[in-house]
């Protein structure tokens, strides 16, 4: 079906109603909203392209889509679809599609209040939108609802960054359809009603004299929902109204309720219509401290609670209650809310009714003894809303409320504003008092009062009396009673609403009655009042206090003749006014009894005014018409507005009846009436007015009259010194002149136009009376002034009249000549200024300057004078105002007609000063001074936003041809450059101030395509006039500073914005960025040789825009650096300036955030290929390669930089930038820069030793000279010894706290050799102190030695100072390495760890990803001296250990050719590998480089050989210490030492050794005749063991003068075991016996045993040592990262202890009263547990639970013994993180070697013994090498060993190095064995023992593991004492040498294994020294410690290969030998 498409029109607009996947072929995926384009249809699917992805076409349903009519306009290609959709809606929809991406992200970024708010607006905008498509608003609904759109589409904008959207009438405008100064006013006013201000647009408008806004008047409204108090049981009036309490009176009419006995209205059709509204409430009124009072009248029986009084017929008014609500309490409640608020009025009742007219005042003044309050807090429950508006937009806006039949209750009184046609007649009657005479009675009367309103023929006026609104009116009234009172105080309103033609003649009657209380209930008459309404002069009753005659009569009075009591006087006033009164009438006075009503009316008919009605009826005076006239000025204008048609009417007769005598007062009265209408109050009755003089008006001679007056007084003005009535005459000119005109038109009418020149004639002479008061100085006359500016504030509203009766052009020029007679600025005052200019404001705004006519002749008067004041600065503001009005005008008139002529007027006139204008306006907004001349404090980026509008008005209303004509009228290239400069200025200005906020995206886009149309033009002229040999630097480097600022402007980054805001930018503009690069481009190709002036001046900037992320920007802009490259080359012989320039600069632009990876690439790519044809070719691609690799580094320095990136990624960053600043371009000035940074970096991270070595760099720079140094940084200026002073000072400080104390005593000895040869003996004997602290420090002071780690970092994804490159890294202190490969993995979040130690391949190493390669090293130390001291301290050699560390190395054991299976050792070899660092450490960074990489394998042999000779070594060390006494008193550590190489041999020990060793190179002649080389290393091997006999003999010599007397038993235990050894050795080596006679004998006293020998001296130790060429490097350090190994039972159980976790442990472990640690090691296969030396633990910590550990990881750490605090294992990591290990159920169960070794289920003991010495700390838990077969029975596993208690004397237990799950070995050979197999051994060992106890395993499964120790005792070696000298004789020992036969027995036993040394580094062979270094020690004491003992191991590292040793000689060997023999004889 999808073949029968065919093509379709659609003028629709089409919207996506459900959203459509595109499941079918050639489907389209289309999104819920999107718009599509159908471009074909076919049987129910649209084949189309979505807005979005034009270029996807695709099918889709046709009912998914909603169709809309559209435009579609430019069909094709680029054609555009506008929606036939009301505009507002458009927009809302695209606003709430882009607000819908930015909402989410609200909620991810943790806005959320932000985020609920635009939910509810938008749901808002969704609820107005469907609205106004509904199409069922009305006009004025909808309105309202664009208006709330808008408000919140605005306020969503503004929240969320969007740009502001500029608004006419809610529509958003179009940039091309107003001018830029309009468009500047509608952001400023979009923006002032977004913060919910007055828009200032406004203000500037009105500053021009406009009238003032209206005020706006308040209403109340206000319903009673029901009266729940209502205990009465009668029915009830309830009257509201407003109190005002200061002024102690009601200011609003009645409204009246009226409720039956239970509450509810009496009229049904009242329900819920019970509501008032109280109108005409001012802001003033609003201020008032009003009240509503509601007095609750009953209708019922005289007294309530007695049924006795009065009959039940008859019913009377009588109070009950009042209630009040404060409206100051609540307003704030109902302003906040625009619907209705309920409260509930408490009803209070009045003590004493005497004071009911006053119960109101007492319940507000809270006098409580004077009425009673409620028992309950029901009442009158009433609703209240405030409403503001005039009614008619109150009844537009709340039709509801009228709905209900809301009654309108008014204002007592007129208004503040009277509207037009507001027709009322109402007159207010208060019943103020009363008083009566007894009469007679014994009690006071019950009085009612009944009033009526009679006609002047007596007749009873109906419905002319109304109670209060919400009722009908009535036609009589009656009062309520007061109980018994005959001097009642009502206080009641009554209003009388009385006809117009009814007043004048009418009267008031008041009755007054007494109501009995008895039977009969009779209302008896006793007496009357009455008072007409008008007096006999015709005005109307006065707003006053009226106090009436009461006559007496009774009921049989009759008053159908009411003429027999008006002719009686009704007042005082009356009474005067009648003297002769007859006495005989039948109604008499009762002068003891008066009654007093007050008045107030208000009616725009009546008035009260005897001068106005005298006026009105001029012709019944005609004596006193002037003095009429002249009072008519004392006359209310409340009283004028209303009679204003007659009184012009009048005015005009008399002005007509007599011209000459009435003709100046009839001029002034007019005038006093117009300029009464001026008064705000009375303002909107000049629509009165205007229609009086259309309409009305009749008066067709007044013209005449009205100029010849008008004339006389502008004649007069120099003349008079008072001008009072002059100015009053010039405010009045408008209506004057509207009089003039209509006059004239009806007098023409009459006559046929008779008389047109006469009056052409009589207006230009009042038009010169006009220039002559103008033209008048008026600086000795301030009254002169007044009147000028009167006039001129006039002047321009006469134009609309004139031009009735003259052409446009006339008119023009009657104005033209007016404003050209006005003095120029300078010879008048500033206030004549603003009057000036306002004038001329008011003239532009005016019909007149609409027409191009009238503009050709007033334009240049006007702009002769703005450009008088821009000149001298004055008024700007105004001034500015007035040319956004013209240029609006012509901005309008130009899509019209022709408006070339006035452009090119205001380009003559206008544009230099404007521009000179705005740059001083620039320059003083720097200090944000005020501009002088401004009246009024406006900022001066408000005048700024107003001229460059103004500015970019003009420039934009200019052609080609204006262009032109303005190039060409410049009279020299002097002139042309002054201009081009100013304007070159002011546009690098507008784009470096940012005159217009970042929101105005509208406005911004429109100036700078401005500035970039309006340079285009201006180039060519730069180019011509200025090029050759008028060539001018400081024109044209203006021009490209320009040029670049305009492409780097923000606004112009399309990249940052939205796709959607894109494309219409791209659609409108263009690419702008282009536009300028192509034009910045071409001139400088223009400027041919004089390209070498901008050299290098112009490369930082044209760096700049080449950085702008614009790819055709950069293809253009790059290839300049070629032409300043070539240009230089050409004049100097290189470019070293563009090089500089262009390294500094792109520093600074890259570290900004500019530039990017396709830029580096783009650069090197176009610059190159340009290269490439040019001499020089070399040297530029060497410069722009240097540039590119410079590029990479600060690309990568930002990005580290600007995100959240660690510490570690920075400072690597930074090193890696600044060497290359240093090594490779030689940057000095940034070299330091970057040390400053990297310093800064440092100490924030705390790395202070870091921070020194940085700040070393610095200081290395300087010199100690004089020679001064300018400001630079954070540096004062100073000279160079200053300056290296202080570095060098604040570099030992850092020193200090980096505790680095060895690296800051050379600087100390510098300072002080400064100091002294300065003679300064203050700082001298200060750093001397310095310098002391710090050995102090270094003796005293606790310091941990930090782990080293190597890490490689692999793929394309790395930064590129990291990528495919291993760094050694220093780690922190306690930081292991699970601790740091987090650390690594959180900072490289997307790296994959590798799960191999194997060199990675190129697949690896060019992939887009990161992978990281971690685990230990080994640190190699360079100062082997200080280590092979004797007597140094340990805490000494401690530093050395791990600092000044260059080289670093690891192990990994293989197997080398075919393995054997029966002896797999024969094949296992180690590969060592060292890596040299680029530098040092600690350096200036935590981690460096890998500068060069070894790797050598080691034979088993030489593995061998290096272990039995470390332990040698370590246990001559131990020796030596005790015997100089550097360690005293405690000798655990020494007895732990021992044991380890001793009480192995139980099962065979140096006898297994010697067994597994010599069955592999001595006896097995396979391998003898395979390896003949080995002969001399086998040799050696057999010297080695033979040398550890005899050091043990030393050793246990020196233990014996030491040990506590509770530890004899375990040295028995030694020498008996120790003497099984020998015999052991001696059977396989008869050369022992030789040297060792004395031993063979078991009778020799064992209390002579080395009785002879002293302590072991030097020479002796050397002799022994002899035997091995080995030089003893160093102890290697015992890593904190070694392995912890969390695997099951279920792995490979080949445990590796190392011996220096024996010895650290042991003191701490004895201390601990040898706690109980019977373990058990579980296991499924064999377990083969390995003690290493100390030297060996070379950590695995590479390696964890999880993982499968590559074979160099296993060596390449130290082990977890030194930098580790002495904390107890608990508090140690649980775990080390092993990254590169599978988890353990992946491990194969075997680790390395084949269950084929077994033999019954054990290794061969021989083959076991020496395989743990010399694989022991290698030995992998899996070795990628081996197939998973291989991976057998063993695992890596380092913990501690443990011994376990019994009867026996307490083995020392071992310190542990690990945490594992894996249960530790039984510890003893004498503690019981727990396991299967009988034949298990106690594996014991020492931390310095080189060959390590060896015992089969525990086969069993322990119960429980034992408890860890893991802690160190570290004290200073001055803790040390002993009770013994060590020269007292060894005690006697019997050395016994078994029986041959025990021997043999002895061979089929386990054997311990010496492990092998990992610290072994390639030397030289060097003779030993004389003593072997002091062992290391731990740092931190042990609290627990009481005996001080230090737990230290100084192993040292080893070479990597062996020469083969010499031949055992005599000599001291001999002598050695000898001496050794005679001690065991003397025994």
């Amino acid at each position: 079906m999808f073949q029968k498409f065919s093509m379709v029109v659609l003028e629709k607009y089409r919207f996506l109603i459900c959203s459509f996947r595109g499941a079918v072929p050639q489907g389209l995926v289309l999104e819920l909203g999107e718009t599509v384009q159908i471009l074909e249809k076919c049987e129910g699917w649209y084949r189309g392209v979505s807005i979005k992805k034009p270029n996807v076409k695709g099918i889709f349903p046709a009912n998914y889509i909603h169709l809309k009519k559209a435009v579609v306009s430019n069909r094709g290609q680029y054609e555009t679809v506008v929606p036939l959709e009301d505009s507002v809606v458009t927009e809302v929809t695209a606003t709430l599609q882009e607000w819908a991406v930015l909402w989410k992200q609200l909620y991810v970024k943790h806005k959320v209040d932000l985020f609920y708010k635009l939910r509810h607006v938008m749901n808002e905008l969704i609820d107005l939108r469907r609205q106004l498509l509904s199409g069922h608003l009305t006009q004025d609904q909808v309105r309202e609802v664009k208006r709330h759109l808008t408000v919140r589409l605005d306020w969503g904008n503004e929240h969320l960054g969007l740009d502001l959207v500029p608004r006419k009438d809610f529509e958003v405008v179009d940039s091309d359809q107003i001018s830029v100064s309009d468009l500047y006013k509608m952001h400023l006013s979009s923006r002032h009603s977004v913060q919910q201000s007055t828009s200032q647009v406004d203000t500037i408008r009105q500053r021009h004299g406009d009238a003032c806004r209206m005020p706006v008047p308040h209403h109340f409204f206000l319903s009673l929902k029901s009266f729940t108090y209502n205990t009465i049981g009668e029915d009830t009036d309830v009257f509201f109204s407003l109190y005002d309490v200061r002024e102690s009176k009601q200011i609003s009419e009645r409204f009246m309720v009226r409720l039956n006995k239970n509450g509810g209205p009496r009229n049904p059709e009242k329900i819920d219509r019970m509501c008032a509204l109280f109108t005409d409430l001012s802001s003033k009124d609003m201020k008032r401290d009003l009240y509503i009072v509601a007095h609750v009248i009953r209708i019922g029986r005289m007294l309530l609670n007695d049924s006795k009084k009065g009959p039940p017929h008859l019913h009377y008014r009588r109070p009950y209650g009042c209630a009040v609500l404060s409206i100051m309490d609540v307003l704030q409640s109902i302003s906040e809310i625009k619907e209705e608020k309920d409260f509930v009025l408490k009803v209070y009742t009045c003590n004493n009714e005497n004071e009911w007219c006053q119960i109101h005042e007492n319940i507000i003044r809270k006098s409580s003894t004077k009425y009673t309050a409620p028992s309950s807090n029901y009442g009158l429950i009433i609703s209240l809303q405030l409403l503001r508006g005039d009614m008619e937009q109150v009844r537009r806006e709340n039709p509801m409320i009228f709905n209900r039949g809301v009654s309108v209750t008014r204002k007592l009184g007129f208004p503040d504003v009277i509207m037009p046609g507001d027709i009322r007649n109402d007159l207010y009657l208060t019943l103020e008092k009363g008083d009566f005479e007894r009469g007679g009675k014994s009690v006071q009367k019950n009085i009612e009062v009944t009033m009526y309103v009679l006609y002047a023929d007596g007749e009873i006026l109906k419905d002319c009396i109304s109670l209060g609104s919400g009722e009908p009116s009535r036609s009589a009234y009656h009062s309520f009673v007061l109980y018994h009172n005959n001097s009642p105080r009502w206080g009641e309103i009554i209003k009388l609403p009385i006809p117009i033609d009814r007043f004048r003649g009418s009267h008031l009657r008041f009755e007054f009655r007494h109501c009995s209380t008895k039977d009969k209930g009779e209302k008896k008459l006793f007496g009357f009042a009455f008072t007409p309404l008008m007096r006999d002069d015709g005005t109307t009753l006065s707003d006053d206090i009226h106090e009436l005659y009461v006559y007496k009569c009774d009921e049989n009075s009759t008053f159908n003749n009411h003429a027999l009591y008006l002719g009686l006087p009704c007042c005082k006033e009356d009474y005067n006014g009648c003297p002769n009164i007859p006495s005989s009438l039948i109604f008499q006075r009762s002068t003891k009894e008066s009654f007093s009503v007050s008045t107030q009316l208000s009616s725009t008919k009546l008035t009260q005014n005897v001068d106005l009605l005298a006026l009105l009826k001029w012709k019944a005076y005609p004596d006193r018409v002037m003095d009429i006239l002249g009072r008519l000025r004392h006359v209310s204008g409340e009283e004028i507005v209303k009679f204003l048609q007659d009184i012009l009417d009048t005015l005009f007769v008399v002005l007509d009846d007599n011209t000459e005598k009435y003709g100046l007062l009839v001029f002034q009265s007019l005038v006093f009436i117009i300029n009464l209408l001026r008064d705000s109050k009375y303002f909107h009755f000049r629509p009165v007015m205007d229609t009086y003089i259309q309409k009305h008006f009749a008066g067709a001679l007044a013209y005449k009259e009205l100029i010849r007056c008008l004339k006389w007084y502008m004649d007069r003005s120099a003349e008079l010194v008072r001008q009072d009535h002059i100015q009053e005459a010039m405010r009045a000119l408008e209506y004057l002149f509207k009089f003039i005109v209509q006059s004239r038109i009806l007098y023409s009418r009459a006559t046929c136009g008779m008389e047109e020149e006469q009056f052409r004639s009589s207006i230009q002479e009042l038009f010169q009376s006009i220039r002559f008061v103008l033209s008048l100085d008026s600086r000795s006359s301030e009254t002169l002034i007044f009147t000028q500016a009167a006039l001129l504030n006039s002047f321009p509203a006469i134009f609309d009249e004139l031009l009735q009766m003259f052409t446009v052009q006339e008119v023009a020029e009657f104005v033209r000549g007016t404003l050209g007679s006005m003095p120029s600025t300078v010879h008048i005052g500033q206030s004549m200024d603003v009057v000036k200019l306002q004038s001329i404001a008011r003239t532009v705004d005016s019909r007149l300057f609409s027409f191009s006519e009238s503009r050709r002749i007033l334009l240049p008067v006007v702009l002769h004078h703005i450009h008088l004041h821009l000149r001298q600065q004055k008024e700007l503001l105004i001034c500015s105002g007035i040319l956004s009005s013209i240029f609006s005008i012509i901005k309008t008139s130009s899509l019209e007609g022709d408006v070339v002529e006035e452009v090119e007027m205001m380009v003559e006139s206008l544009l230099d000063v404007l521009l000179q204008t705005l740059l001083t306006i620039m320059s003083k907004s720097q200090s944000q001074e005020a501009v002088r001349g401004q009246r009024c404090p406006q900022c001066t980026a408000e005048i700024t936003g107003e001229y460059v509008s103004c500015l970019l008005s003009l420039l934009r209303q200019m052609s080609d041809t204006h262009f032109q004509h303005l190039l060409d009228n410049f009279q020299s290239k002097d002139e042309l450059k002054e201009f081009l400069l100013k304007i070159f200025c002011v546009f690098r200005n507008l784009m470096k101030m940012s005159v217009f906020p970042r929101d105005w995206m509208v406005m911004r886009l429109l100036t700078s395509n401005i500035i970039v149309t309006t340079v285009q033009y201006l180039s060519s002229a730069l180019h011509k006039n200025f090029t050759e040999t008028d060539f001018d630097f400081k024109v044209w480097n203006s021009y490209f500073s320009l040029a670049v600022l305009f492409i780097n402007q923000p606004s112009l980054q399309l990249e940052n914005a939205t796709p959607a805001k894109r494309k219409k930018i791209l659609d409108k503009y263009g690419d702008m960025r282009v536009m300028m690069a192509y034009e910045l481009f071409s001139m400088w190709q223009n400027l041919g040789e004089h390209k070498i002036h901008f050299i290098p001046g112009m490369i930082g900037p044209f760096l700049g825009v080449t950085l702008v992320p614009q790819p055709e920007v950069r293809n253009i802009m790059i290839p300049i650096f070629h032409d300043m490259m070539d240009w230089e080359q050409r004049k100097n012989g290189n470019f070293k300036q563009v090089e500089a320039e262009l390294i500094d600069k792109l520093d600074s632009l890259v570290s900004e955030g500019k530039g990017d990876e396709n830029y580096r690439e783009l650069f090197s790519l176009l610059l190159l290929e340009k290269i490439e044809q040019e001499t020089w070719r070399e040297t530029g691609i060497s410069f722009v390669t240097s540039v590119t690799r410079l590029m990479e580094r600060l690309l990568d320095y930002r990005d580290c930089m600007k995100g959240d990136e660690t510490e570690n990624k920075k400072i690597g960053c930074t090193v890696n930038l600044m060497n290359f600043y240093k090594s490779e371009i030689n940057k000095e000035e940034m070299y330091i820069r970057y040390i400053h940074k990297l310093c800064d970096m440092h100490l924030q991270a705390e790395n202070y030793t870091e921070a020194a070595f940085t700040l070393l760099l610095y200081c290395e720079l300087l010199q100690w000279e004089d020679r001064p140094l300018r400001e630079f940084l954070h540096y004062p200026s100073q000279s160079e010894w200053q300056r290296k002073e202080g570095l060098c000072r604040k570099i030992i400080h850092y020193f200090n706290k980096g505790k680095s104390w060895e690296f800051g005593i050379p600087l100390c000895r510098e300072l002080a050799m400064q100091y002294e040869s300065l003679y300064d003996y203050q700082s001298l004997s200060w750093i001397r102190k310095m310098e002391a602290t710090y050995y102090d420090n270094i003796m005293e002071q606790q310091r941990l030695e930090p782990e080293f780690f190597r890490v490689g970092f692999y793929g394309r994804k790395f930064p590129f100072f990291l990528r495919n490159k291993e760094y050694v890294c220093r780690g922190h202190d306690y930081e292991r390495l699970e601790a740091f490969q987090q650390r690594m993995l959180s900072e490289f979040p997307q790296a994959i760890a590798m799960q191999h130690p194997n060199h990675p391949d190129d697949s690896i190493l060019q992939c887009d990803a990161q992978y990281l390669q971690i685990y230990a090293v080994t640190p190699i130390p360079d100062n082997i001296d200080v280590l092979q001291m004797d007597r140094v301290p340990d805490r000494i050699k401690s530093f050395y250990r791990v600092n000044n560390i260059r080289k670093f190395r690891y192990d990994r054991p293989f197997h080398k050719g075919p393995k054997d299976k029966d002896n797999e050792f024969k094949s296992l070899w180690i590969e060592r590998t060292t890596l040299t660092l680029t530098h040092s450490l600690p350096g200036i960074s935590r981690w460096f480089e890998v500068e060069r990489r070894e790797l050598v394998e080691v034979s088993p042999l030489e593995n061998a050989i290096q272990v039995v000779e470390n332990k040698n070594q370590e246990l001559r060390t131990l020796i030596s210490q005790y015997q100089h006494k550097q360690m005293h008193g405690n000798i655990n550590l020494l007895s732990m030492c021992l044991n380890g190489v001793i009480d192995a041999a139980v099962n065979g020990g140096i006898a297994r050794y010697q067994e597994v060793s010599f069955f592999f190179f001595c006896f097995d002649k396979d391998y003898i005749t395979k390896h003949p080389g080995d002969a001399e290393k086998i040799t050696q091997l057999k010297e080695l063991m033979q040398e550890q006999v005899h050091v043990l003999g030393v050793g246990l010599a020196v233990h014996e003068k030491f040990v506590h007397p509770e530890m004899r038993p375990l040295h028995k235990k030694l020498i008996d075991q120790f003497q099984m050894m020998r015999s052991s050795l001696y059977h396989e080596l008869p050369g022992l016996d030789k040297l060792s006679p004395a031993c063979s004998g078991s009778s020799t006293p064992r209390s002579n045993v080395l009785v002879s020998h002293g302590p072991m001296s030097p020479e002796s130790i050397k002799l022994l040592h002899r035997h091995s060429p080995l030089n003893l490097l160093g102890s290697v350090r015992h890593s904190s990262s070694s392995l912890s190994s969390h695997t099951s039972s279920e792995t490979g159980n080949l445990v590796i202890l190392t011996d220096s976790s024996v010895g650290e442990a042991a003191e701490e472990m004895y201390h601990m009263q040898l706690v109980d640690l019977n373990c058990r090691y579980q296991g499924s296969v064999t377990n083969l547990s390995v003690l290493s030396s100390s030297q060996a633990s070379p950590s695995t910590s590479s390696l964890s639970s999880t993982h499968s550990a590559p074979s160099q990881m296993i060596n390449s750490a130290p082990s977890s013994a030194r930098g580790s605090p002495s904390l107890p294992d608990k508090y140690r990591h649980t775990r080390e993180l092993m990254m590169l290990l599978p988890t353990h159920r992946d491990r194969p169960s075997s680790a390395m070697y084949p269950a084929a070794i077994m033999e019954n289920g054990q290794p061969p003991n021989f083959q076991r013994a020496l395989m743990q010495q010399m694989i022991g700390p290698c030995k992998p838990c899996s070795d990628p090498n081996l197939s998973v077969a291989e991976k057998g029975h063993y695992s890596l596993h380092f913990d501690a060993f443990h011994h376990q208690l019994s009867d026996a004397p307490p083995a020392l237990p071992a310190r542990t190095l690990r945490k594992s799950p894996l249960h530790p070995i039984p510890a003893s050979p004498t503690s019981p064995q727990s396991g299967l197999d009988g034949s298990n051994s106690t594996l014991s060992g020492s931390a310095s023992s080189g060959v390590s106890s060896l015992s089969e395993s525990n086969f069993g499964h322990s119960s429980e593991p034992p408890p860890r120790t893991d802690t160190m005792d570290s004290v200073p070696s001055q803790a040390w004492n002993t009770d013994e000298d060590l020269e007292t004789p060894y005690l006697p020992v019997r050395y016994s040498l078994s029986e041959p036969d025990v021997l043999e027995s002895l061979k089929s036993q386990p054997c311990r294994s010496h492990s092998a040394p990992s610290g072994v580094i390639p030397q030289d062979t060097l003779d030993p020294p004389a003593l072997p270094p002091k062992p290391y020690h731990s740092r931190l004491p042990n609290i627990e410690n009481e005996e001080g003992m230090i737990i230290e191991d100084d192993d040292k590292h080893r070479q990597l290969h062996r020469k083969v040793s010499q031949p055992v000689s005599g000599g001291k060997e001999e002598q050695a030998r000898v001496a050794w023999e005679h001690g065991i004889s003397e025994q």
